[in-house]
């Protein structure tokens, strides 16, 4: 499977293998030099979490940006230690995996401290990658932070570019910088009056091609193996994976081209209860995976079928179930599950989640990839279900046949029904009085089954004639 980053559920990204693909700018340095508040700078939005102390961003996030009309993507890293515990290791690692595919490297240091042995070893290392290197002074708040950033010379990778990333002084010298370092094909290449974004739309009349890539949010307590199981969707270790609870902090997309058409899988941060929650860190995690349960066309609730359900799985599936779009319950690490205790997990989710109706149970080791791959033919379903359309004529005739053969009684009558809406399908029924609740679960429940609309969340709408 090929993959790229797509961050913004608007914007496609351009497979690999494209003629035109966008050139690529990873930013590295060690930690706490202000790589997430240059990559937020350069992006134009608050998209990587950012605070005043070491170790925030452990994985890779990519997101597309643009300047004087070129566009590229930019990857903001966590802090290259190679030195430090196994998390730093894994965290370096992806560092050293996102430089691969570099086209220009930003090399951050902080003017404020000066040049470090940190510096010193990732300037050694980062040479031998032969990639085009630009040394970023960082904090260089005024006049006399940038006269101390020549000692950064002795690094040798030529002069360096005074910035503050906070304020965004000279950030735009800094782009200028990056542009002048792509090749000159790229630059012609994005300089034409094509768009590079939508390589089917239309310059002169602006028609979409193809529509948007679907989103498929990865959510769950932490340490249940969401990352483990977005590394496996998407063929490549592209989430740091640790035995500590909460080591993945931001959501990070991917887009996966798959037998089935391209999808994007997000993989977001554990959720715990937000009482519980005493780290600032933590609580962005926490709001932005909300969000991205919001923004999903799916989402996979990952379950730990060796610790049961649990009440915090429970109100995740009531927060999916809220926001209308489809769930999947992934029972993950079941191999490692004895015979009766699968058993008491089974009668579990029965109890606690049979409010998600007859939403599909997956029963997986992410680990070893076991049944991992029978996910994807319920994604699809899901997905079709999602975004499914039924004409108007289609809905009045299941309508009517059903008040046939069950009326609401009192003289209640669906007038006229109509799909107002999809993600989710949503119908809006004209009556002539009041229906009750037990009779609208009748009809939602036909117009289920006749359309095939499985699980996925449903609306219905009752607008009384007056």
């Amino acid at each position: 499977m090929n993959t790229s980053s797509a961050s913004d559920p608007e914007t496609p990204v351009l497979p690999e293998d494209d003629p035109v693909a966008l050139p690529t700018v990873v930013i590295i340095g060690r930690p706490n030099v202000g790589k997430s508040t240059l990559f937020n700078r350069i992006v134009g939005s608050q998209q990587a979490i950012v605070e005043d102390r070491p170790g925030i961003t452990r994985d890779r996030k990519e997101m597309e940006a643009e300047w004087l009309d070129i566009p590229f993507r930019v990857v903001d890293t966590g802090g290259w230690m190679p030195g430090g515990d196994a998390l730093d290791i894994k965290v370096s690692k992806q560092v050293e995996a996102a430089v691969q595919d570099a086209d220009v490297v930003l090399f951050l240091v902080d003017a404020s401290v000066g040049l470090t042995e940190a510096d010193q070893t990732i300037a050694n290392w980062i040479r031998r990658t032969g990639r085009k290197v630009v040394v970023v002074a960082n904090k260089s708040d005024n006049e006399r932070r940038e006269a101390e950033m020549w000692e950064f010379m002795s690094l040798g990778m030529g002069e360096p570019v005074p910035v503050s990333a906070l304020h965004g002084r000279r950030a735009g010298d800094l782009l200028d910088v990056v542009i002048e370092r792509f090749s000159d094909e790229a630059r012609t290449n994005y300089a034409s009056k094509a768009d590079p974004w939508n390589p089917d739309k239309d310059s002169e009349t602006g028609q979409e091609g193809d529509p948007k890539a679907p989103r498929v949010a990865i959510v769950g307590r932490p340490n249940v193996g969401k990352s483990t199981l977005f590394n496996r969707l998407v063929g490549e270790d592209r989430s740091v994976v640790h035995d500590l609870a909460g080591t993945t902090r931001d959501s990070i997309d991917t887009l996966v081209e798959t037998n089935d058409g391209p999808i994007v899988f997000i993989d977001t941060a554990g959720m715990r209860r937000k009482g519980k929650i005493d780290d600032s860190a933590e609580y962005y995690s926490f709001v932005r995976a909300l969000r991205t349960i919001d923004d999903a066309d799916v989402a996979m609730l990952v379950i730990d079928a060796t610790v049961g359900i649990t009440a915090q799985d429970q109100r995740l599936a009531e927060r999916v179930d809220a926001s209308g779009c489809p769930i999947l319950l992934v029972l993950n690490k079941w191999d490692l599950v004895g015979t009766e205790e699968r058993l008491q997990v089974q009668a579990e989710l029965l109890r606690m989640l049979g409010f998600v109706g007859d939403a599909p149970v997956l029963k997986i080791s992410a680990l070893s990839g076991k049944n991992v791959d029978k996910l994807h033919p319920l994604l699809q379903e899901s997905i079709s279900q999602y975004h499914t359309r039924v004409p108007t004529r289609d809905v009045n005739k299941v309508i009517a046949e059903a008040q046939q053969r069950q009326p609401a009684g009192g003289g209640a009558k669906i007038m006229y029904a109509v799909q107002g809406a999809i993600d989710p399908p949503t119908f809006t029924m004209f009556v002539n009085r009041d229906i009750p609740q037990a009779y609208l679960r009748y009809i939602e429940r036909t117009i289920r089954e006749e359309f095939g609309l499985g699980s996925t969340a449903m609306k219905i709408r009752v607008r009384k004639r007056q």
